[in-house]
């Protein structure tokens, strides 16, 4: 099932996220944020974009989210994309579901482009994002420094739909239209 995060859906939201943090470079994020600093995220992030998670058996096995790309208003078209799956939950798909309804959540806001930043080699990652229709946009060479070693970051990008002239305002994501939404969610 997917559908909106909730506040208490952190505690599983961290426990997906810390390996990525700890060992991994998923995230260039280094200190564990905490439980209830990830519930403030996430209460922040849902006042303009959306926080999806995928719920199995009354548990939190992934998460995907949009977030502002940059602070500019010129850039306000434009949404950074995440995702994270729990370690026993990969590989069956949910990941692309999740990731789907995320983008179609995001075009009912009006957003007209969806940006990827991967670590790479990031091959799991780089393979769900084109196979969702996303494209190599740039790369930042040796922007990150994590686990003792510089890491290059792969860009992809999506048009959700066309730009128009004048583009009309993006709809903060608590202001849809809520059975559009439902029918979105499922």
């Amino acid at each position: 099932m997917i559908r909106i995060a909730r506040d208490e859906d952190a505690a599983a939201i961290h426990a997906i996220y810390a390996p990525s943090i700890i060992s991994g470079v998923a995230t260039f994020e280094t200190e564990l944020p905490g439980v209830d600093a990830m519930r403030e995220r996430l209460r922040a992030r849902l006042q303009h974009y959306p926080w999806l998670v995928w719920e199995g058996a009354g548990e939190v096995l992934a998460y995907a989210y949009a977030g502002r790309f940059r602070e500019r208003a010129a850039y306000d078209w434009i949404a950074e994309t995440s995702i994270y799956v729990r370690a026993d939950a990969q590989r069956r798909g949910i990941a692309r579901r999740l990731y789907g309804v995320l983008l179609d959540v995001m075009r009912l806001q009006g957003i007209t482009q969806a940006v990827g930043v991967i670590t790479l080699p990031g091959t799991v990652s780089v393979t769900m994002h084109e196979a969702m229709g996303f494209t190599p946009a740039g790369v930042w060479r040796q922007c990150g420094y994590k686990l003792g070693q510089w890491w290059d970051v792969g860009v992809w990008q999506k048009e959700l739909q066309p730009a128009t002239i004048p583009p009309p305002a993006v709809t903060p994501f608590p202001a849809l239209d809520a059975a559009a939404l439902h029918a979105l969610l499922g």
